[in-house]
C-alpha cells in the first residue's frame, strides 16, 4: 500500500499546514540541553500534545515544528521541519511549522559564543557554546538572533533529540497496545508499524505524551541529508518548501499585511545623516486634512498617523520637517575621513592575525595594491514595517526581526514598561540581508501606538529605509605580497581600513545605543569582525592581517556576507594579478598553493570543468575565484566560481556563472541551491550596481530603480553543483555573495586588459 492510501483516513487540518503567525505560553517537558527554568513558548492547543518543547502532534496526525529563527527567504522553516520529520519518521505532508517568539529555551548558543566580544567586551565572555557565561547570557536574554549562518549549528541537535524522543514515545505507546517490545516497532511515514499492523501518530499522540522522555533519546544513525550527484545540482528535493504555496498565491503574511480592528497607519521622517534632531515643521500646512488622525513627534523623527498610509505620507510632505545637528554628511567629507584614516595606517593599525614571521619577510614587497569599496545599502524588497497595539499597560508587536528579544526590550524601554509586558508576534521578512538586525522601527511604532491609543502600523518608505538602516561600511585595503623563487607567494600582508562596524552594530543591538553613541563608543578600537576572511586560504608561510579603524560620520552595520564580501575581493584579485605577473594560468597558480586545502582545491577544480575554463586568455572574459568562509577548515564552507562576461548593449553583461560548493552535509538540496543562486545575484548587485554616495546627508541613489540592480533580463546562466561531503553542514547563504565580485573582476580583466580595484566595478 502506498503512502497516499495510508493517508486517506488522516484528517489533516489545513490550519496546521499553514505557517503560524504567533505563539505564546506552552507546555514544557524537561530537556537536557535546556534548563528546566526556561519554558518553551510552543503552545499545545486542544487536541494536540507537546513533545520536548519543539514539537506538537495533533489528533489529526499533523506534526507542528517550532521555528525560533526569522524566515527571511532563506528557507529555515523548511530545513528545521525536514530535520524533525526525518528524525521522527513523519510524512512530509503531515508537517507544519510555527514561528515562536524569543525565549531562553531556544537560545542560539553558537551565535552568542561567536558574538561574545560584543556583549561582554573584548576581554570577557566565552567563545564556546559550552562556556557557562555564554549559556547564561543567551538564555537569560532570550537570544534567538538569526544571523551569520548559525541556525543549523544551534538547532539541529536539540531538534533531532526532541524528535527522536517523540518517536520513541510513540513506539512505546503502540508497543503497549500490541503487547510487544518497542524495539520491535518501526516508525515511518507517519505511522508506527509492527507485523503488518500500523497506528498513526494522531492515534497514539495522547498516550505517547504520558511516557517519560528517554535519556538519552535514541537518535537515528544518520541525520537529515540529501545526497548531491555530480552534474545534477538542480535535482529536485524530496522536501519542497513549506512556505512556497502561500508565497505564490499571495496569501503569505508579511509585516505590512497585518490588519487589526480599528488600526491606523503611520509614515515617518528621520533626519538626514548628520542632522539627527527634529528642528521645526509646519503643522498649519495639514490643518483640516481628511483622514489624518495625529502627528507624533520625537527628538529624532516625526510621524503622521492617518486612516491610510498614503494620507499620512502626503501630510508629512506638506509639513516639510527640518532637522538639525553637526552638519549633513557630504560625499567629500566621507572620502576625506577615509583618506585621513589611511594616512594614519602605520600608527593606528592593529594586528589581528599572524602566521609565521611576516614582518621579517615583507621588507620590500614584490607587489602592493590598494583597493577601495564604497558603502552599500541592504535594500530588501520589504521595507521596515511593524504593527503595535498598546492597551492596559500591555504592548503587542507584530514585526519581522532578526533580533526579536532586543526589539522587544527596546520597545518596552521606549514607553516605560517592562519587557514582560510586551508580546512579540514573529512574522516572516520579505528579505533582510541583515537590515532587520536593527530595531529602530520597533521603538518608533511603540511610541506612536502609546500616544495615539489605537493599533497602528508603521511602514518606512523606500527612501526612509535606505537612509535609516546603517549601510555596509566603506573600506580601503592595502595588500602586499612577496614572491619566492618559483613565483609563489612567500609573504602576505592585508591592511584593512574601515570603521569598527561590528562593534558599532553590537552597541546598537546589545546596549540600545543611538547610532551616534555607538560610533563614539567603538571609535578607534580594532574590530576582528571587520577583517574576517582576510587570512588567505592558500599555503602562504608568512601572513599578517591588520585592522586600521576609521572614524567616519556615517553609521554602519553588518550586511550579508560580512567582511568576507570584500576581503575575498581583495585576496582573489591580488592572487589573480600575481598569477598574471608569473605568466601562469590563474587556476593552476592557485592550485599550486592549495596542497593543504583539499576542499577548496576540489571546488575550484570542479568549477573549471563546469565552466569550461580555458586559462583566461586575453579577451576571453573568463575569471575565477575561490572562497573559504570560516576560520576552521574542517567546518568551513567552500565555493569556487568561474564567471564569463562579454561586452553587450549598454555595457558589460554577465553571461554565465558556474559555481561548485562544498557545504558539508546538505540537509535540503533545493534550498541550498536557492541560497547559492540568491547570493550570486546579490553579489552581482554589489559588484555591478551604482556606487553609494551622499548628498546633504541623503544616500544617492534614492530608489531601487536607480541602483542598477540586476533585472531578469540581466540574469546569467547559472550552473551550480555541490560536492558530496560528510563534514558538518555549513550555511550556504553568504558564500555566493563573497565569491562573485572577485570572479567578475578577474573576468573583466581577462576581457578588457584593465583591472578594477574598486567596488562596485563600474563607474
Amino acid at each position: 500500500m502506498d503512502i497516499g492510501e495510508k493517508l486517506k483516513d488522516l484528517p489533516v487540518s489545513r490550519r496546521k499546514l499553514m505557517v503560524g503567525a504567533a505563539a505564546g505560553g506552552g507546555l514544557l517537558l524537561a530537556w537536557k540541553l535546556w534548563p528546566r527554568s526556561y519554558a518553551s513558548p510552543l503552545v499545545a492547543r486542544e487536541g494536540e500534545q507537546a513533545f520536548g518543547g519543539w514539537l506538537t502532534i495533533g489528533r489529526d496526525g499533523v506534526v507542528t515544528v517550532a521555528v525560533p529563527q526569522l524566515e527571511m527567504g532563506q528557507g529555515i522553516g523548511t530545513v528545521l521541519a525536514q530535520i524533525a520529520a526525518t528524525e521522527l519518521g513523519a510524512d512530509w505532508r503531515q508537517v507544519g511549522i510555527e514561528p515562536v517568539p524569543p525565549a531562553g529555551f531556544f537560545a542560539n548558543l553558537p551565535l552568542a559564543a561567536e558574538w561574545s566580544p560584543l556583549w561582554e567586551g573584548w576581554l570577557g565572555g566565552g567563545d564556546d557554546v559550552e562556556d557557562s557565561a555564554v549559556g547564561k547570557f543567551a538564555r537569560s536574554n532570550d537570544f534567538t538572533v538569526t544571523a551569520a549562518g548559525t541556525s543549523l549549528a544551534a538547532y539541529e541537535q536539540p531538534l533531532r533529540e526532541a524528535a527522536a524522543a517523540a518517536r520513541d514515545m510513540l513506539a512505546q505507546a503502540a508497543a503497549e497496545r500490541w503487547d510487544v517490545e518497542p524495539e520491535e516497532c518501526q516508525v515511518a511515514e507517519g505511522f508506527v508499524i509492527h507485523s503488518g499492523k500500523r497506528l498513526s501518530f494522531g492515534e497514539l499522540a495522547a498516550e505517547a505524551a504520558e511516557f517519560d522522555l528517554p535519556d538519552p533519546p535514541p537518535l537515528r544513525p544518520m541525520p537529515a541529508f540529501e545526497e548531491p550527484l555530480a552534474g545534477e545540482g538542480d535535482a529536485p528535493t524530496l522536501f519542497p518548501r513549506l512556505d512556497l504555496p502561500s508565497k505564490v498565491d499571495g496569501s503569505h503574511v508579511f509585516a505590512a499585511d497585518i490588519r487589526l480592528p480599528g488600526m491606523v497607519f503611520a509614515s515617518i521622517r528621520h533626519g538626514p545623516t548628520g542632522l539627527p534632531e527634529l528642528l521645526r515643521f509646519s503643522e498649519r500646512a495639514i490643518a483640516n486634512t481628511r483622514g489624518l488622525v495625529a502627528v507624533v513627534k520625537s527628538k529624532r523623527w516625526i510621524a503622521a498617523v492617518a486612516e491610510s498610509w498614503w494620507i499620512a505620507d502626503r501630510a508629512l510632505a506638506k509639513m516639510r520637517p527640518e532637522f538639525t545637528g553637526p552638519g549633513a554628511l557630504e560625499q567629500v567629507l566621507l572620502e576625506t575621513d577615509m583618506e585621513f584614516a589611511v594616512e594614519q595606517l602605520e600608527e593606528n593599525s592593529e594586528r589581528i592575525d599572524t602566521v609565521g614571521e611576516p614582518d621579517a619577510m615583507l621588507g620590500t614587497p614584490t607587489l602592493v595594491r590598494r583597493f577601495t569599496v564604497a558603502p552599500a545599502l541592504h535594500t530588501p524588497l520589504e521595507t521596515a514595517s511593524a504593527t503595535a497595539r498598546f492597551a492596559d499597560g500591555r504592548l503587542e508587536l507584530w514585526m519581522a526581526s532578526q533580533a526579536p528579544a532586543a526589539a522587544r526590550d527596546a520597545a518596552a524601554k521606549a514607553i516605560g514598561i517592562s519587557p514582560s509586558d510586551v508580546v512579540i508576534y514573529p512574522v516572516p521578512a520579505g528579505g533582510s540581508f541583515d537590515a532587520r538586525l536593527e530595531k529602530q522601527h520597533a521603538i518608533e511604532v511603540a511610541q506612536i501606538a502609546a500616544e495615539v491609543g489605537r493599533p497602528v502600523q508603521l511602514t518606512w518608505s523606500r527612501p526612509q529605509d535606505m537612509a535609516a538602516v546603517p549601510p555596509r561600511a566603506p573600506v580601503q585595503a592595502e595588500i602586499s605580497a612577496t614572491l619566492g623563487p618559483q613565483a609563489q607567494v612567500s609573504a602576505w600582508r592585508a591592511r584593512i581600513t574601515t570603521p569598527s562596524w561590528m562593534r558599532e552594530a553590537g552597541h546598537r543591538l546589545f546596549d540600545n545605543y543611538t547610532p551616534e553613541a555607538a560610533q563614539r563608543e567603538s571609535r578607534g578600537e580594532a574590530d576582528p569582525f571587520a577583517v574576517q576572511g582576510a587570512l588567505p586560504p592558500y599555503g602562504i608561510a608568512h601572513v599578517a592581517v591588520e585592522h586600521n579603524p576609521a572614524s567616519i560620520k556615517l553609521p554602519v552595520g553588518r550586511m550579508r556576507g560580512g567582511a568576507s564580501a570584500y576581503t575575498a575581493f581583495f585576496t582573489e584579485c591580488m592572487v589573480d594579478e600575481l598569477a598574471r605577473m608569473a605568466g601562469r594560468d590563474p587556476f593552476l597558480y592557485r592550485m599550486a598553493m592549495l596542497g593543504q586545502a583539499p576542499r577548496l582545491a576540489e571546488v575550484l577544480r570542479r568549477a573549471t570543468r563546469l565552466g569550461d575554463w580555458d586559462g583566461a586568455q586575453s579577451g576571453s572574459g573568463e575569471g575565477i575565484a575561490g572562497v573559504r568562509m570560516g576560520s576552521d577548515p574542517a567546518t568551513a564552507g567552500y565555493i569556487g566560481c568561474v564567471a564569463h562576461v562579454r561586452r553587450g548593449e549598454g555595457g558589460i553583461r554577465v553571461e554565465q556563472l558556474s559555481a561548485v560548493v562544498d557545504i558539508g552535509r546538505i540537509v535540503n538540496l533545493d534550498i541550498a541551491r536557492q541560497q547559492i543562486e540568491g547570493g550570486l545575484v546579490y553579489g552581482m548587485g554589489l559588484a555591478l550596481g551604482a556606487p553609494l554616495t551622499y548628498e546633504s546627508g541623503h544616500p544617492v541613489p534614492r530608489t531601487l530603480g536607480d541602483m542598477r540592480l540586476p533585472r531578469l533580463a540581466d540574469m546569467p546562466d547559472m550552473l551550480i553543483d555541490f560536492v558530496q561531503s560528510d563534514a558538518e553542514p555549513f550555511d550556504p547563504g553568504e558564500l555566493g555573495t563573497a565569491v562573485v565580485a572577485p570572479a567578475l573582476a578577474n573576468a573583466l580583466f581577462a576581457l578588457t586588459g584593465e583591472r578594477s580595484y574598486r567596488l562596485p566595478l563600474t563607474p
